[in-house]
């Protein structure tokens, strides 16, 4: 089957979004297929993938966190991606690309298969003051949008419910993104663990909490911060990995608290180092309700890391309460858990086999498996429906 993935986010930008394009491309080729990737040109320099179309672009940062705006249609790639004639059209953005996807499947005549990676009601601070005139245009462009596929993926039954709240009249299937397992199931040595921690001043004998992610406003990492100076708990160390546009008001606040010293921000790092972070933690942590899935977390668990997390609907199927962490809504629950952990020292194997058990749930063989499945049922759908 030929497959062409449109999305406005793509390497080098490195984030939730490209991860499940990546892994469902790579696991899309093993299974036999043909797959293209039409996309927009980012700010930073790449070497160019074979089988990859870019359209020149400017950024819309300003709008929407890594929003990009196409500078032009790009009639030379959709000339070409015409004439390879795609049988689906697998959207994974719904700005620019998305209505380049629209374009193309009408003149190949495929069907359109949309998965809907953002619940965009959380960032409604980016682009309007009043909350509900906020929700409200979000609620119509999503409506407009999707309703002019054939198929929606939601990553999460929480998309889903979201999106049937939203009126879409289309199909929802919930296909979770699957992670590369074995990469994430590799023990680091725990020397290499412990000149790590020395590296960045934390003392081996301390409990270790991490965030690792995008450093933004939605991510309430402020709470974090805030949790740490009122726990007083000796020998507990936040470490927060990752970059973003909050990463400057973090370190200030941080700073300002008498527990400072305990919070740890690194900065980017390196994907291949992931593990090291992963594995020099006890716990990770996440005060965040605006993920549609959160793969941080299933990276976690993979490295047999249990969840300290806010309580939300993403979680479900992911997050068991005393089995491989627990979910908090109040200061005192996430405080609670904590001193649990520590005062239950022998239940930490318990929770890392627990945390690897769940997260073999979350394979990229099975994601894409499942999303193989939904392109034959789209087909049926085409064949069946008109095009809007």
């Amino acid at each position: 089957m030929k497959i062409l993935i449109t999305t406005d986010l793509y390497l080098p930008t490195l984030n939730g979004v490209v991860t499940s394009i990546l892994n469902l491309k790579q696991e899309l080729i093993k299974r036999g297929h043909e797959v293209r990737v039409l996309t927009l040109q980012q700010d930073q320099q790449v070497e160019e993938e074979p089988d990859t179309y870019y359209i020149k672009s400017i950024s819309a940062g300003k709008v929407y966190p890594q929003a990009r705006i196409m500078r032009s249609i790009g009639n030379k790639q959709l000339k070409d991606i015409v004439s390879w004639k795609p049988e689906i059209i697998h959207s994974q953005c719904e700005f620019s690309t998305y209505f380049l996807a629209k374009i193309i499947a009408k003149r190949v005549n495929a069907p359109i298969v949309h998965t809907y990676h953002t619940v965009y009601e959380d960032y409604t601070h980016y682009f309007s003051k009043s909350e509900i005139v906020g929700y409200n245009v979000v609620k119509l462009f999503s409506k407009i949008i999707l309703n002019q596929t054939q198929i929606v993926i939601a990553p999460t039954d929480k998309v889903k419910i979201l999106l049937c709240n939203y009126k879409i009249s289309k199909p929802i299937y919930t296909v979770p993104t699957g992670i590369d397992l074995k990469k994430y199931f590799v023990q680091v040595p725990i020397s290499t663990i412990l000149d790590k921690k020395e590296q960045l001043g934390i003392p081996a004998e301390n409990l270790v909490l991490i965030y690792l992610g995008r450093l933004a406003k939605e991510k309430n990492l402020n709470e974090l911060i805030e949790f740490m100076d009122n726990l007083e708990i000796d020998k507990i160390s936040l470490l927060i990995v990752g970059d973003g546009p909050e990463r400057y008001a973090l370190e200030k606040y941080a700073h300002s608290i008498s527990n400072f010293k305990n919070i740890i921000f690194t900065g980017r790092v390196n994907r291949d180092d992931v593990n090291e972070y992963y594995q020099m933690a006890d716990i990770f942590v996440s005060a965040s309700t605006s993920e549609t899935q959160g793969l941080t977390y299933i990276e976690a668990l993979a490295n047999g890391v249990p969840l300290l997390c806010r309580k939300d609907d993403c979680l479900n199927e992911v997050l068991y309460n005393y089995e491989n962490g627990f979910q908090y809504s109040t200061f005192i629950e996430f405080k609670e858990f904590i001193k649990y952990f520590i005062e239950h020292k022998e239940l930490k194997i318990k929770y890392k086999k627990c945390s690897r058990e769940v997260a073999q749930r979350y394979s990229k063989e099975k994601f894409a498996e499942s999303v193989e499945k939904i392109y034959g049922l789209s087909i049926l759908y085409k064949n069946n429906l008109s095009y809007l």
